[in-house]
Protein backbone atom coordinates (compact mmCIF):
# COMPACT_ATOMS: atom_id res chain seq x y z
CA UNK A 1 0.00 0.00 0.00
CA UNK A 2 1.24 3.57 -0.86
CA UNK A 3 2.21 5.94 2.36
CA UNK A 4 -1.32 7.68 3.67
CA UNK A 5 -1.27 11.46 3.06
CA UNK A 6 -3.30 13.76 5.19
CA UNK A 7 -5.63 14.37 2.75
CA UNK A 8 -6.52 10.39 2.40
CA UNK A 9 -6.90 10.25 5.98
CA UNK A 10 -9.49 12.73 6.40
CA UNK A 11 -13.21 11.12 7.50
CA UNK A 12 -12.14 7.90 6.96
CA UNK A 13 -15.16 5.61 7.14
CA UNK A 14 -15.31 2.26 9.02
CA UNK A 15 -17.43 -0.29 9.62
CA UNK A 16 -18.26 -2.15 13.62
CA UNK A 17 -19.66 -5.58 13.18
CA UNK A 18 -19.74 -8.43 15.60
CA UNK A 19 -19.97 -12.12 15.22
CA UNK A 20 -21.14 -13.53 18.54
CA UNK A 21 -19.61 -10.49 20.53
CA UNK A 22 -16.35 -10.81 18.70
CA UNK A 23 -16.06 -7.43 17.58
CA UNK A 24 -14.55 -5.80 14.74
CA UNK A 25 -13.79 -2.72 13.09
CA UNK A 26 -13.55 -2.85 9.53
CA UNK A 27 -12.08 -0.68 6.56
CA UNK A 28 -13.38 -0.89 3.40
CA UNK A 29 -9.73 -0.03 1.33
CA UNK A 30 -11.27 -1.57 -2.25
CA UNK A 31 -11.83 1.99 -3.92
CA UNK A 32 -8.79 4.00 -2.12
CA UNK A 33 -5.69 2.79 -0.74
CA UNK A 34 -5.84 3.05 3.50
CA UNK A 35 -2.24 2.35 5.08
CA UNK A 36 -3.12 0.68 8.43
CA UNK A 37 0.38 1.31 10.66
CA UNK A 38 0.33 -1.04 13.84
CA UNK A 39 -0.26 2.90 16.13
CA UNK A 40 -3.37 3.39 14.02
CA UNK A 41 -4.67 -0.38 14.59
CA UNK A 42 -3.61 0.45 18.36
CA UNK A 43 -5.24 3.72 18.53
CA UNK A 44 -8.18 2.43 17.34
CA UNK A 45 -8.58 -0.64 19.03
CA UNK A 46 -9.01 1.14 22.25
CA UNK A 47 -12.09 1.54 23.92
CA UNK A 48 -12.03 4.23 25.86
CA UNK A 49 -9.69 6.51 23.62
CA UNK A 50 -10.66 5.15 20.07
CA UNK A 51 -13.43 2.83 18.68
CA UNK A 52 -12.77 -0.59 20.16
CA UNK A 53 -12.49 -3.91 18.50
CA UNK A 54 -10.78 -7.12 18.92
CA UNK A 55 -9.74 -7.26 15.60
CA UNK A 56 -9.52 -4.34 12.74
CA UNK A 57 -10.13 -6.26 8.96
CA UNK A 58 -9.36 -3.98 5.99
CA UNK A 59 -10.97 -5.29 2.44
CA UNK A 60 -8.51 -4.76 -0.27
CA UNK A 61 -8.99 -5.77 -4.10
CA UNK A 62 -7.41 -9.42 -4.55
CA UNK A 63 -7.24 -11.94 -6.87
CA UNK A 64 -11.09 -12.99 -5.88
CA UNK A 65 -13.73 -11.06 -4.62
CA UNK A 66 -12.18 -9.00 -2.36
CA UNK A 67 -8.73 -9.42 -0.07
CA UNK A 68 -8.90 -9.39 3.60
CA UNK A 69 -6.10 -8.69 6.31
CA UNK A 70 -6.51 -8.70 10.17
CA UNK A 71 -4.49 -7.00 12.74
CA UNK A 72 -4.83 -7.53 16.59
CA UNK A 73 -5.55 -4.68 18.86
CA UNK A 74 -2.25 -4.59 19.79
CA UNK A 75 -1.15 -4.07 16.42
CA UNK A 76 -0.36 -7.30 15.09
CA UNK A 77 -1.02 -8.91 12.36
CA UNK A 78 -3.15 -12.32 12.16
CA UNK A 79 -3.46 -14.13 8.90
CA UNK A 80 -6.79 -15.54 9.92
CA UNK A 81 -9.74 -14.24 11.39
CA UNK A 82 -12.92 -16.58 11.33
CA UNK A 83 -15.74 -14.18 12.25
CA UNK A 84 -14.36 -11.24 11.09
CA UNK A 85 -14.45 -13.46 7.47
CA UNK A 86 -18.07 -14.34 7.93
CA UNK A 87 -18.72 -10.63 9.09
CA UNK A 88 -17.06 -9.01 5.76
CA UNK A 89 -18.99 -11.72 3.29
CA UNK A 90 -22.09 -11.22 4.74
CA UNK A 91 -21.28 -7.54 4.13
CA UNK A 92 -20.03 -8.27 0.51
CA UNK A 93 -22.87 -11.00 -0.37
CA UNK A 94 -25.64 -7.95 0.91
CA UNK A 95 -23.79 -5.34 -1.53
CA UNK A 96 -23.41 -7.88 -4.76
CA UNK A 97 -26.63 -10.26 -4.21
CA UNK A 98 -23.77 -13.07 -4.75
CA UNK A 99 -24.55 -16.36 -3.15
CA UNK A 100 -20.87 -17.37 -2.75
CA UNK A 101 -17.68 -15.68 -2.56
CA UNK A 102 -14.04 -16.49 -3.35
CA UNK A 103 -12.18 -14.56 -0.79
CA UNK A 104 -8.20 -14.44 -0.83
CA UNK A 105 -6.01 -13.83 2.55
CA UNK A 106 -2.76 -14.39 4.27
CA UNK A 107 -3.78 -17.52 5.28
CA UNK A 108 -5.00 -18.68 1.73
CA UNK A 109 -7.89 -18.52 -0.73
CA UNK A 110 -11.06 -19.28 1.60
CA UNK A 111 -14.82 -19.42 0.14
CA UNK A 112 -17.90 -18.07 1.52
CA UNK A 113 -22.30 -19.06 1.07
CA UNK A 114 -24.73 -17.46 1.80
CA UNK A 115 -26.75 -19.84 4.30
CA UNK A 116 -30.05 -18.20 3.78
CA UNK A 117 -32.03 -16.06 7.06
CA UNK A 118 -29.08 -13.82 7.28
CA UNK A 119 -26.48 -16.54 8.13
CA UNK A 120 -23.11 -17.24 6.65
CA UNK A 121 -21.04 -20.24 5.93
CA UNK A 122 -17.27 -20.03 5.58
CA UNK A 123 -14.68 -22.50 4.67
CA UNK A 124 -11.52 -21.64 6.60
CA UNK A 125 -9.21 -24.47 4.87
CA UNK A 126 -7.56 -27.19 5.62
CA UNK A 127 -6.26 -27.24 9.54
CA UNK A 128 -2.47 -27.31 9.93
CA UNK A 129 -1.43 -29.98 12.23
CA UNK A 130 2.17 -30.49 11.77
CA UNK A 131 4.42 -28.92 14.49
CA UNK A 132 6.32 -26.90 11.56
CA UNK A 133 3.03 -25.20 10.25
CA UNK A 134 1.62 -24.39 13.44
CA UNK A 135 4.34 -23.66 14.01
CA UNK A 136 5.96 -24.90 17.10
CA UNK A 137 9.46 -24.15 18.61
CA UNK A 138 10.51 -27.84 17.92
CA UNK A 139 9.20 -31.31 16.37
CA UNK A 140 6.88 -32.90 18.71
CA UNK A 141 3.45 -34.60 19.14
CA UNK A 142 0.58 -32.03 18.25
CA UNK A 143 -2.05 -34.19 19.92
CA UNK A 144 -0.88 -33.66 23.49
CA UNK A 145 1.89 -31.24 24.34
CA UNK A 146 4.12 -31.75 27.13
CA UNK A 147 2.36 -28.77 28.88
CA UNK A 148 0.53 -29.43 32.08
CA UNK A 149 -2.79 -30.17 31.33
CA UNK A 150 -1.81 -32.12 27.69
CA UNK A 151 -3.21 -29.61 25.47
CA UNK A 152 -3.62 -30.21 21.54
CA UNK A 153 -1.86 -27.96 19.10
CA UNK A 154 -3.40 -26.61 16.02
CA UNK A 155 -3.12 -23.78 12.94
CA UNK A 156 -5.91 -22.36 11.49
CA UNK A 157 -3.41 -19.59 10.05
CA UNK A 158 -3.18 -18.51 13.48
CA UNK A 159 -1.68 -20.81 16.20
CA UNK A 160 -4.06 -22.90 18.60
CA UNK A 161 -3.35 -24.02 21.63
CA UNK A 162 -6.76 -26.09 23.13
CA UNK A 163 -7.54 -27.64 26.76
CA UNK A 164 -9.78 -30.29 27.39
CA UNK A 165 -11.25 -29.27 30.70
CA UNK A 166 -14.40 -30.92 33.14
CA UNK A 167 -15.89 -27.31 33.76
CA UNK A 168 -14.76 -24.71 31.58
CA UNK A 169 -16.52 -22.03 34.16
CA UNK A 170 -14.10 -23.38 36.38
CA UNK A 171 -10.63 -21.87 34.29
CA UNK A 172 -9.44 -18.77 35.66
CA UNK A 173 -8.40 -18.56 31.73
CA UNK A 174 -7.52 -14.77 32.08
CA UNK A 175 -4.27 -16.02 34.43
CA UNK A 176 -4.11 -19.16 32.23
CA UNK A 177 -4.71 -17.43 28.71
CA UNK A 178 -1.42 -14.82 28.62
CA UNK A 179 0.67 -17.41 30.20
CA UNK A 180 0.16 -19.61 27.45
CA UNK A 181 0.09 -17.12 24.79
CA UNK A 182 3.55 -16.26 25.25
CA UNK A 183 4.79 -19.89 26.06
CA UNK A 184 8.10 -20.80 24.71
CA UNK A 185 6.63 -23.64 22.48
CA UNK A 186 4.86 -21.43 20.61
CA UNK A 187 7.29 -18.53 19.24
CA UNK A 188 4.30 -16.49 17.32
CA UNK A 189 2.52 -16.48 20.88
CA UNK A 190 -0.68 -18.79 20.60
CA UNK A 191 -4.38 -18.47 20.98
CA UNK A 192 -6.05 -20.15 24.03
CA UNK A 193 -9.31 -22.26 24.65
CA UNK A 194 -10.63 -23.80 27.66
CA UNK A 195 -12.86 -26.46 26.23
CA UNK A 196 -15.74 -28.48 27.68
CA UNK A 197 -17.48 -31.78 26.07
CA UNK A 198 -21.29 -30.91 26.97
CA UNK A 199 -22.94 -33.61 24.92
CA UNK A 200 -22.73 -35.77 22.04
CA UNK A 201 -20.73 -33.41 19.16
CA UNK A 202 -21.21 -29.89 21.51
CA UNK A 203 -18.49 -28.41 23.24
CA UNK A 204 -18.71 -25.41 25.50
CA UNK A 205 -14.94 -23.16 24.79
CA UNK A 206 -13.87 -20.41 26.22
CA UNK A 207 -11.29 -17.89 24.40
CA UNK A 208 -7.99 -16.34 25.35
CA UNK A 209 -6.83 -14.70 21.84
CA UNK A 210 -3.06 -13.65 21.21
CA UNK A 211 -2.37 -9.39 21.15
CA UNK A 212 -6.06 -9.31 22.64
CA UNK A 213 -6.92 -11.17 25.50
CA UNK A 214 -10.64 -12.04 26.77
CA UNK A 215 -12.93 -12.32 23.64
CA UNK A 216 -16.91 -13.78 23.57
CA UNK A 217 -16.09 -15.69 20.60
CA UNK A 218 -13.26 -16.53 17.96
CA UNK A 219 -14.13 -17.75 14.85
CA UNK A 220 -10.76 -19.34 14.05
CA UNK A 221 -10.37 -21.16 17.80
CA UNK A 222 -13.68 -23.00 17.06
CA UNK A 223 -12.37 -24.73 14.03
CA UNK A 224 -9.41 -25.58 15.83
CA UNK A 225 -11.06 -26.67 18.77
CA UNK A 226 -13.49 -28.50 16.46
CA UNK A 227 -10.64 -29.90 14.92
CA UNK A 228 -8.99 -31.01 18.15
CA UNK A 229 -11.91 -32.71 19.93
CA UNK A 230 -12.28 -35.25 16.66
CA UNK A 231 -8.66 -36.00 16.59
CA UNK A 232 -8.81 -36.63 20.54
CA UNK A 233 -12.00 -38.44 19.64
CA UNK A 234 -14.53 -36.45 22.02
CA UNK A 235 -16.50 -35.93 19.27
CA UNK A 236 -17.32 -36.23 15.58
CA UNK A 237 -16.69 -33.86 12.64
CA UNK A 238 -19.81 -32.12 12.62
CA UNK A 239 -20.06 -30.13 16.35
CA UNK A 240 -21.51 -27.06 18.13
CA UNK A 241 -19.39 -24.74 19.63
CA UNK A 242 -21.04 -22.56 22.21
CA UNK A 243 -19.08 -19.96 23.57
CA UNK A 244 -19.60 -16.67 25.93
CA UNK A 245 -21.01 -14.86 22.70
CA UNK A 246 -23.18 -17.28 20.97
CA UNK A 247 -23.10 -20.21 18.93
CA UNK A 248 -21.37 -21.81 16.05
CA UNK A 249 -21.49 -24.73 13.69
CA UNK A 250 -18.27 -26.03 13.04
CA UNK A 251 -17.96 -28.91 10.16
CA UNK A 252 -14.24 -30.39 9.26
CA UNK A 253 -15.02 -31.74 5.50
CA UNK A 254 -12.87 -33.21 3.16
CA UNK A 255 -12.77 -29.93 1.26
CA UNK A 256 -11.58 -27.71 4.98
CA UNK A 257 -13.25 -26.89 8.09
CA UNK A 258 -16.40 -24.91 7.86
CA UNK A 259 -17.57 -22.57 10.04
CA UNK A 260 -21.59 -21.47 10.28
CA UNK A 261 -23.42 -18.54 12.49
CA UNK A 262 -25.16 -15.18 12.57
CA UNK A 263 -23.12 -11.85 12.01
CA UNK A 264 -24.53 -8.31 12.92
CA UNK A 265 -23.16 -5.03 11.11
CA UNK A 266 -23.73 -2.17 14.02
CA UNK A 267 -22.71 0.65 12.39
CA UNK A 268 -21.19 3.24 10.16
CA UNK A 269 -19.04 5.85 10.79
CA UNK A 270 -16.27 8.16 10.13
CA UNK A 271 -12.68 8.90 11.99
CA UNK A 272 -12.37 12.50 12.64
CA UNK A 273 -9.40 14.46 11.35
CA UNK A 274 -8.66 15.55 15.23
CA UNK A 275 -8.57 11.68 15.96
CA UNK A 276 -5.61 11.32 13.22
CA UNK A 277 -3.95 14.64 13.68
CA UNK A 278 -3.41 12.88 17.07
CA UNK A 279 -1.61 9.97 15.69
CA UNK A 280 0.86 11.36 13.99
Amino acid sequence: MREMTQDSWTNLPFMKMHGLGNDFVVVDARAHDVAITPALAQALGDRHRGVGFDQLAVIGNGAGDAHLTFYNSDGSLSAACGNATRCIARYLMDESGAKTLHLTTDRGDLAAKDMGRGITSVNMGHPQLNWDEIPLAHEMDTLELPIDGAPTATGMGNPHCTFFVEDAEAVDLSALGPRIEHHPLYPQRTNVQVAQITGPDRIRMRVWERGVGLTLASGSSSCATAVAAARRGLTGRDVVIDLDGGQLRVEWRDDGVWMTGATMHVFSGELTQAFLDSLT
